[in-house]
Parts: structure tokens; C-alpha cells; sequence
């Protein structure tokens, strides 16, 4: 048996009916590979019973952490929530609803040794997601390339294995604007892929909703990039040269033909574009401030209302690894 740890971190919101089913096929993939491994679950202010039933996963398995945050964060914080308890060799995040097969984990893990990767990412050719989700994630994914450089043929997705140094860096991570693939972009990119299939739901149905789709899409877009600005920027110049080159040819043609009237119609339309535009600039720069302004202010990235089963039999491989330095 390998004396390499593994850590498994889900963040759960609304799935009281699916975590169970979760960990339970989680366990038997890992005894079954006879694997070193702990699972750490953070229920993100779920309304439904999904705390009580983490809970009871963590006082029934040693290896299973229960953490439970004040209120709801979102998906990416919870994962963040998630850092302090993590101890493995290799960190493995997942969802909760049963759609990431657990039979996944050692082929994205033997990846990521064979070509010395950081990161490596479960690939779905097929989604079984419905059309706003997946296109949802087309622009998001979309967005990322074009602003952080993440590289095209690299497809990032919620199913993801990695180094455990990266959790030094992203527990420096303060913003409460959390965007994740953008911030593991920033550290590496030395990230792969591993194709698998997409498993059906256990229960219920996505919990992303219209609203939580723009969040994540303007996080993703003012997290790490000024690149947004410097578009504004551009159009704005745009625009004001058009202006400049109508305004002289209004003037070059009152000049040679004096009984032309002046067109109000066009010069309303002329107004509401350029008035438009400067709304839309002026949103943008007031919502970097606005970030600026609340980062300035410390607001956490979670609060941490609950644990069950903080240590999650961690002492074994602590005893194993006494005397080296931990394995990164």
C-alpha cells in the first residue's frame, strides 16, 4: 500500500439525497485500491438537511471531515473553506451530486505523475447538463482563455486532481470574489487533461442558477485581468473618433450644400450610443472599485460555523511522514 495520501474535498449545497451515496462509493474505490485517503465535506449554508447528514458521515467514517460555513458562499469559496483541513500528497476536488465518477480518481492521479503535471482536469466529451449550464460554462470557459491565457485545448472542469503545494499558494488567496481556475492560472500552467464519463445526477437538479452563472462569469472576468479596462478604453477611443470624423463631415457638408437641415433624429442616436457606452464604461470601472473598495474592508471569503471530525485519523500518516519533510 502507498504511503501517498490522498484528500477529497466536496463542496455540498442541496444534496442531502446524493453526498451519502457520494462517500460511500468514494470509500470502496479507495479500499479498493488500498489507498491512504480522507474526505473533508463542506456544506455551503445549504436550506436542506445537508449538514445533518455530513455530520452523521463524519462520526460514522474516522476519515471523513464535516465542515459547515455560515451562510451560502458559493461553490469556489467552499473550496477554499475547504484548505485548512486538508493534509494528502495529492488533492482531489469533486461535486457532490454523483455526476464525477469516483472510478476517475486514479486515472486522472496517473496522469498527473506520468507527465509531472500540477493539475489535471476530468474531461467530459459528453455533459449531461442542460443547455443553459453548458453555455453558461462555454462563455465562462471562453473568458478565461481570452483573459488569463489559459490554453485552448486545456478544458477546465469542477473534477480535479493536484499537487497539494498549490494549496500554499491559494490559501494566500483573500479576495471574497473568488474565481478558481483563474487564480490556479496565476501559479501554473502545467495542466492536462483526462477524458471520463459524465454520470447522470443521483438526485434533484443543478443548483446553478441565471444569477449565480453572472457572478462566477464577472468574477472570472475582473478577478485577474485589467484587460476589461483596457477594451473600455479602446472603444471609448473608437467611438470618439467616429464622432470626431461625423462631426467633420456634418460640417464639410453644411458647408457646401447650406440647405441641408440638421438631422435630429441622428443626432439623438449619435447621443444615446455614445451615452450608452460611457454608462457601460463607467459600470465597469465602478464595479473594480467596488471590489477594491470591499477587499480594503477584509470581508472574509467564509465563516466557519461547524466541525465534525477536524483530525479525520490524520495521526497515522503524520507518524508515517515523522522525520521528512512532506511530500509535495
Amino acid at each position: 500500500m502507498s504511503s501517498e495520501r490522498i484528500s477529497v474535498a466536496i463542496p455540498c449545497y442541496r444534496s442531502e439525497k446524493s453526498i451519502g451515496r457520494v462517500v460511500e462509493e468514494l470509500v470502496a474505490e479507495f479500499e479498493k485500491q488500498r489507498a491512504e485517503y480522507q474526505i473533508v465535506l463542506v456544506n455551503d449554508g445549504s436550506p436542506d438537511g445537508t449538514f445533518e447528514v455530513i455530520k452523521e458521515l463524519a462520526l460514522e467514517h474516522s476519515r471523513v471531515t464535516a465542515v459547515n460555513l455560515s451562510k451560502n458562499y458559493g461553490q469556489h469559496a467552499a473550496r477554499l473553506a475547504a484548505i485548512p483541513y486538508l493534509d494528502g500528497d495529492y488533492i482531489v476536488y469533486m461535486d457532490d451530486d454523483g455526476q464525477h465518477p469516483v472510478s476517475g480518481i486514479f486515472p486522472m492521479l496517473e496522469k498527473l505523475k506520468s507527465g509531472n503535471y500540477d493539475v489535471v482536469y476530468a474531461l467530459f466529451p459528453q455533459k449531461r447538463h442542460g443547455l443553459l449550464k453548458r453555455a453558461a460554462s462555454r462563455v465562462n470557459t471562453a473568458t478565461l482563455n481570452f483573459l488569463t491565457g489559459k490554453p485552448r485545448d486545456i478544458k477546465n472542469s469542477s473534477f480535479s486532481v493536484m499537487r497539494s503545494y498549490l494549496l500554499k499558494e491559494l490559501a494566500k488567496y483573500r479576495s471574497p470574489f473568488p474565481s478558481w481556475t483563474g487564480f490556479i492560472m496565476q501559479i501554473t500552467r502545467n495542466i492536462s487533461n483526462v477524458e471520463l464519463a459524465h454520470c447522470e445526477r443521483i438526485s434533484g437538479k443543478s443548483n446553478y442558477t441565471i444569477k449565480k452563472m453572472a457572478q462566477l462569469y464577472l468574477n472570472s472576468m475582473t478577478g485577474f485581468s485589467i484587460v476589461p479596462l483596457r477594451i473600455s478604453s479602446v472603444v471609448g477611443a473608437v467611438v470618439a473618433a467616429i464622432g470626431f470624423f461625423m462631426e467633420l463631415f456634418l460640417i464639410i457638408r453644411k458647408l457646401v450644400r447650406p440647405a441641408v437641415p440638421g438631422g435630429y433624429t441622428s443626432l439623438i442616436v449619435v447621443v444615446l450610443l455614445i451615452g450608452g457606452i460611457l454608462m457601460m464604461m463607467l459600470g465597469l470601472l465602478g464595479e473594480y472599485v467596488g471590489r477594491i473598495y470591499m477587499i480594503s474592508n477584509n470581508l472574509p471569503q467564509y465563516t466557519i460555523k461547524e466541525v465534525v471530525n477536524e483530525r479525520a485519523e490524520t495521526d497515522d500518516h503524520r507518524l508515517a511522514d515523522e522525520g521528512k519533510g512532506h511530500k509535495t
